[in-house]
C-alpha cells in the first residue's frame, strides 16, 4: 500500500496506548494495565491505524512496526546484544515487520510458503524472541530495522 498523505501525529491518549503496543502489550493486557475498557483500547487502536495510514486488518507487529519507523514512540531498551543475522533472516525479518498474512511474507522473504513456518521459527529462535511482534520490537531496538525516510514523510509500503 503506498500512500503520500502525511502521517498524522498521534494525540497524548492515543501516544499511550501506542506505547504499550511497543512494549508487546496485548490489546487486553493494555486494557488492564491502563484501566481503560477493553472497546476504548480496541477503538484507540483502530485510531492508530488510521493515523499511520495502516490497514485496518494489520496484525500487531506490522503495527508496531509502523509506529517505530515513523518515530511515534521510542523503541524499547533491549537487554542483550543483537544477534548475527544473516542476509536471508534479515529479509524474514523485513517481510514480517511489513507483511500481516503468511503468504505476503512468504513472497517479500523469497521464501517457499511451505517453509516459511520453520525459516520463521528458526529466526525466532535465533533472536530469543517469542513471537513476531517481540522480534520486531527488539529488531528496532537493535537497529535491524531502521526508520525509512519514505515511511516517515508519509509514503508507506
Amino acid at each position: 500500500m503506498t500512500t503520500s498523505a502525511p502521517i498524522t501525529p498521534l494525540t497524548p491518549a492515543l501516544r499511550r496506548v501506542a506505547q504499550h503496543l511497543a512494549y508487546g502489550l496485548t490489546p487486553q493486557e493494555i486494557a488492564a494495565e491502563t484501566g481503560l475498557s477493553a472497546a476504548t483500547v480496541r477503538q484507540y487502536i483502530r485510531d492508530i491505524r488510521e493515523c499511520l495510514h495502516c490497514p485496518p486488518r494489520c496484525k500487531q507487529p506490522v503495527l508496531v512496526h509502523r509506529l517505530l519507523t515513523a518515530q511515534q514512540v521510542p523503541p524499547p531498551e533491549t537487554d542483550r546484544p543483537a544477534p548475527d543475522l544473516g542476509p536471508d533472516q534479515l529479509l524474514l525479518l523485513r517481510a514480517v515487520a511489513e507483511h500481516s498474512d503468511a503468504r505476503s511474507i512468504a513472497i517479500a522473504a523469497k521464501l517457499a510458503p511451505a517453509d516459511l513456518r520453520a525459516a520463521l521459527d528458526q529466526l525466532l529462535a535465533d533472536t530469543g524472541t517469542q513471537d513476531t511482534t517481540q522480534l520486531v520490537i527488539r529488531a528496532h531496538g537493535w537497529k535491524l530495522l531502521p526508520a525509512d525516510p519514505a515511511v516517515q514523510s508519509g509514503a508507506t509500503q
